[in-house]
C-alpha cells in the first residue's frame, strides 16, 4: 500500500518536524566539524557505577519507609501510578533548592518535559479559539507540540533580546478583540533556549501580574536554571500566588538525559459541572494513562537516586556541570571578543549577547543564516551551528545564530571560534559584495565526541 501525503496530519509536512533530523544528518554528514549545534549535557562527568548507586540508593529508600522485598521489586519492575511514584521526592527537591511548597499530588511525573508540553496543551486546550502565545525567538519543542495539537500560537517578539510585559499584554488584547482565546502563554524565564536570556525580577513580578489580572496561564520552562553560577531570580513559580503558573520540569540537564524523566506541577483547581474541584494534575494524569500509560519506574528509580544522593539539591548534584557551562561560556565569549574586537564587529555588523549562564548565546549576522549558510558553514568551514530561524514560528532570525557552549571541550572551543569567525568574516564581507575574504577550507582536525544532535 502506498499512502498519499495529503491524507496524513498536515503536521507531518511542517518543517518545524524535519528540524531535529536536518540537525542529526548535518552533524553526521561532517563528523569533523566542531558542533555548536546539540543542546545536550556535557557528559565527561557522567559514569555509569553512578546509575548503580542511584537504584540501590533508591531501593533503600523504600526499604527504610517498610517496603518490603515484593513492594521494592513492584516498584522497580511494575507499571506504576500514571501521575508517577516519586512525587513525593519531587516535591521536597523543589522546596529544597527553589524554596516553594507544593503538594506531591500536584504533580504529573513525565517522559521528560517534552510529554509534560503535550499533556499540558492537550488539557488546557478545548476549542480552534484557543491559542497559544509564545516569546520567541523559543524553543522548537513547544511549536512542535502546538503543531501535532492543531493549536493556534501566535508569536510575542523579544526586544533586544528581552520579554517586553507591555507587548503581551497588547497580544492578549488583540487575541481577544479578533474573537480569540488566550489561554496560556509559553516562557522560559532561566537561560533561554535559542537565545540564552534570563527574565529579571521586575519582569518576572510584572508577567505575573498581567497573567492575574488578564485571566492567562504561565507555562514555565526552565530546564537550564542550575547551569550558570551565583544567585538566581526566583522561580515564576515560586513567586506565584494566583495559581497561574504551570511549571514544566525535567531532569535531563541535571541528573542525565537518558533518564527522561520530567515532571508537571499543576496545582490550580479544576470544578466541574456537580460543583466538585480536583487538581488539574488529576486530569494531566488521565491524559498521560492513555499516552505513554507511566513514566519508566527504573527511570524514576534512577532519577530519585540522585535526588536522594544530593539531599534534594539538584543545584549541589550540578554543581561541577555548571561550572563546565560557566567556563565554557566565558570561553566562548573570550574567544569571539579575541578574533572580532569592536572595530572589526562595526565593521562587519555583528554582535552577540553575553549570557550570564546557560547552553546558549546569539550571533547577530549581516547575512541570511538559514540552511543553505549552514551546509556551507560545515563543508567549507568545520564548524557547525544552528539558524536561529529554527525558533520562530512564524519567520524571523533569518540573520542570527544559534550557539551551544555545553557539549564542548575547551580545546574545541578554540578551534570552534576561530572556524566560525572565518566563516563569519566570509560570509559578511561577500553579502557586501567584497569577495571572500579569508577564505573557506573543510577542516577535519577537531574530532567532536558523538555525531548525534539533541532536540534544538
Amino acid at each position: 500500500m502506498v499512502l498519499d501525503s495529503t491524507t496524513l496530519h498536515s503536521s507531518i509536512e511542517d518543517p518545524v518536524l524535519d528540524r531535529m533530523n536536518f540537525l542529526n544528518e548535518i552533524t553526521s554528514s561532517y563528523p569533523d566539524a566542531v558542533s555548536f549545534a546539540p543542546g545536550r549535557p556535557y557528559d565527561g562527568f557522567f559514569e555509569v557505577e553512578e546509575v548503580h548507586t542511584y537504584l540501590r540508593r533508591y531501593a533503600a529508600y523504600l526499604e527504610s519507609r517498610g517496603a518490603g522485598p515484593a513492594e521494592v521489586r513492584s516498584g522497580f519492575y511494575q507499571y506504576g501510578p500514571a501521575a508517577g511514584q516519586i512525587r513525593e521526592l519531587i516535591a521536597y527537591s523543589l522546596r529544597q533548592d527553589e524554596g516553594f511548597e507544593v503538594a506531591p499530588e500536584a504533580i504529573v511525573v513525565t517522559v521528560g518535559a517534552q510529554e509534560a508540553m503535550f499533556l499540558v496543551l492537550r488539557a488546557l486546550f478545548a476549542t480552534p479559539a484557543d491559542v497559544l502565545l509564545l516569546v520567541t525567538p523559543c524553543y522548537v519543542g513547544i511549536m512542535g507540540a502546538a503543531r501535532l495539537l492543531d493549536i493556534p500560537v501566535v508569536a510575542v517578539p523579544e526586544r533586544d533580546g528581552r520579554l517586553v510585559v507591555a507587548d503581551l499584554d497588547a497580544a492578549v488584547r488583540e487575541q481577544r478583540a479578533a474573537g480569540r482565546r488566550p489561554r496560556a502563554v509559553y516562557v522560559v524565564p532561566d537561560h533561554a533556549n535559542p537565545t540564552g536570556s534570563t527574565l529579571d525580577l521586575p519582569t518576572r513580578t510584572g508577567l505575573l501580574e498581567l497573567a492575574g489580572r488578564q485571566g492567562l496561564l504561565v507555562l514555565e520552562d526552565s530546564p537550564y536554571r542550575l547551569s550558570g553560577p551565583g544567585p538566581r531570580c526566583p522561580m515564576l513559580k515560586a513567586l506565584d500566588t494566583s495559581r497561574s503558573v504551570i511549571q514544566l520540569g525535567t531532569y535531563s540537564k541535571t541528573v542525565f538525559p537518558g533518564a527522561r524523566v520530567g515532571y508537571v506541577v499543576a496545582d490550580q483547581e479544576v470544578r466541574d459541572g456537580r460543583g466538585g474541584i480536583r487538581l488539574l494534575a488529576r486530569d494531566l494524569a488521565k491524559v498521560k494513562s492513555m499516552v505513554t500509560v507511566n513514566t519508566s519506574s527504573l527511570s524514576q528509580a534512577a532519577a530519585a537516586g540522585a535526588l536522594l544522593g544530593s539531599d534534594g539539591r539538584l543545584s549541589v548534584l550540578n554543581a561541577r556541570a555548571a561550572e563546565h557551562y560557566r567556563r565554557s561560556m566565558a570561553a566562548t565569549l573570550a574567544q569571539l571578543e579575541r578574533w572580532l574586537p569592536e572595530r572589526r564587529r562595526r565593521e562587519l555588523g555583528v554582535g552577540w549577547n553575553r549570557p550570564d549562564g546557560g547552553f546558549f548565546l546569539t550571533l547577530r549576522t549581516g547575512f541570511r543564516t538559514g540552511t543553505a549558510a549552514l551546509e556551507r558553514s560545515a563543508r567549507e568551514f568545520g564548524v557547525i551551528w544552528t539558524p536561529m530561524e529554527f525558533f520562530h514560528p512564524h519567520g524571523g532570525g533569518e540573520r542570527d545564530i544559534r550557539l551551544s557552549i555545553s557539549y564542548l571541550t575547551p580545546g574545541q572551543v578554540v578551534e570552534g571560534v576561530e572556524r566560525l569567525v572565518r566563516f563569519v568574516e566570509t560570509l559578511s564581507e561577500e553579502t557586501r559584495g567584497g569577495g571572500a575574504r579569508g577564505g573557506g577550507r573543510t577542516v577535519a582536525t577537531c574530532p567532536v565526541p558523538g555525531t548525534e544532535s539533541d532536540a534544538p
